[in-house]
């Protein structure tokens, strides 16, 4: 049954300090008129990227409790939506959140979170590369970086690329599993600097792009801001593009807001200062449209 405001099974780690995962996630789906519930990965003390010497508790086992103890309650969710995941028996467990635990018709989105910029995060194994390939396939959306997705295609990491590979690598991947596939921060060819989110739909046969324009700073959890607005925004009713452009525009205004300040970079964006915008409308979209039959193969 339906309730009065959308649920979202939200299975992401919980980090102390650091504006990542569900510190970022809960804000925001909430900002967005949709209840958060977590479904926590691990706990760590700080996230993994630029600190070192953090706590980390794989909760493998509570998870195995919460889903149980949610199927006993009858529970079920709009959208089961999954971040960071503590090792690879975790994959497994947020696969069968997938099956045990979304309503018929739910939304299925999988970022699968295993680094940046040609990096693997600290915790990520081989086999959780391996496993992660599978998951995606039980996924309606997957929102990898675009290391990430040279990862999930098994393809070598380099910092430049063509935007008509880039629309292979999109089919490739919806070839996987999923219906949609997003690609954040990819490289555009004509303008080495900036990037965009790059997006193809196989029911549709649509490609949809939306260019970020460049801002010399790196901030951990910005990936999960805009998957996060992406996944509450579907589940408003806007179309993928709309929504690919309010996540886009959202995660700009926020490094804005933070670009210049003294705090170190790896302590986030500064999404408190930016966070009510997400209960505007809708600015006008900057989003393109290429159709498969369009492009060069």
């Amino acid at each position: 049954m339906r309730t009065a405001v959308p649920r979202v099974a939200a299975i992401h780690d919980l980090s102390g300090f650091g504006r990542t995962s569900l510190a970022v996630v809960i804000p925001i789906l909430s900002t967005m008129g949709v209840q958060a519930c977590p479904l926590p990965t691990a706990v760590l003390s700080t996230h993994t990227t630029e600190f070192t010497d953090f706590s980390f508790l794989d909760l493998s086992g509570e998870m195995r409790r919460f889903l149980d103890h949610w199927e006993a309650l009858g529970l079920r969710f709009d959208a089961v939506y999954s971040g960071f995941l503590g090792c690879a028996a975790q994959m497994k467990l947020a696969a069968e959140c997938i099956e045990r635990c979304l309503l018929p018709g739910g939304l299925a989105v999988v970022d699968p979170v295993m680094g940046d910029n040609g990096r693997l995060d600290p915790t990520i194994t081989p086999e959780m590369v391996e496993q992660m390939r599978w998951l995606i396939g039980k996924a309606h959306c997957i929102t990898p970086n675009y290391s990430e997705a040279c990862w999930l295609l098994n393809k070598p990491y380099a910092p430049e690329n063509s935007t008509e590979r880039i629309q292979d690598w999109l089919v490739q991947l919806t070839e996987m599993g999923p219906e949609v596939a997003v690609i954040t921060s990819a490289p555009v060819a004509a303008r080495p600097q900036d990037s965009s989110v790059v997006a193809y739909h196989r029911g549709q046969r649509r490609f949809w792009k939306v260019d970020c324009p460049y801002i010399p700073a790196f901030y951990p959890g910005t990936g999960d801001m805009f998957t996060s607005v992406l996944t509450g925004s579907l589940l408003q009713g806007d179309s993928l593009p709309l929504a690919m452009d309010r996540a886009v525009h959202f995660v700009t205004q926020g490094i804005r807001a933070t670009f210049g300040h003294a705090e170190p970079n790896h302590y986030g964006v500064l999404l408190e200062r930016v966070l009510e915008t997400l209960r505007s409308p809708a600015a006008l979209a900057g989003y393109e449209l290429m159709t498969e039959e369009e492009r060069e193969r």
